[in-house]
């Protein structure tokens, strides 16, 4: 379990070990969003209003690696099913594409929305995301 701040941390927790958790994790410059585990449990990605995504160790913690190329706050980041891809929605109007674990450089920058993307997730089958903007508009780019 990972949990997140506006403290700019995360801590790390094993709840059928204890009720204090296992580490601090540090390195966003400003309030943590959204956590997402990958599905097959190797990783996990914070967003921040830091304007970055961060790749985390999903068993011990460990810092991978900080995605950058946004321009504004990350909202949210989702998880292809294979855990090959990872998304992020941006106050930017932005969705990024990144190929996962090596990301350092968006593969995609999903451009349309005219205003804030609060909201994103993949289909089932991960031909797909579903984005939702501020702008009052579902947009589904396909892959």
């Amino acid at each position: 379990l990972v949990s997140g701040s506006d403290d700019f941390t995360l801590f790390l927790w094993h709840p059928q070990e204890g009720k204090h958790p296992v580490k601090r994790l540090t390195g966003h410059q400003q309030l943590v969003n959204h956590i997402a585990f990958s599905p097959d449990g190797r990783y996990f990605a914070s967003a921040s209003f830091d304007k970055k995504v961060k790749i985390w160790n999903g068993k011990s913690g460990e810092f991978l690696t900080t995605l950058t190329g946004h321009v504004g706050a990350v909202y949210r980041v989702a998880w292809s099913a294979d855990s090959r891809y990872l998304v992020s929605a941006s106050k930017d109007s932005t969705t990024k594409l990144w190929e996962m674990p090596s990301g350092k450089r968006a593969r995609e920058t999903l451009a349309g929305h005219e205003d804030e993307v609060y909201a994103l997730d993949w289909s089932p089958n991960g031909a797909s995301v579903a984005t939702g903007s501020k702008d009052r508009t579902i947009k589904i780019w396909k892959y």
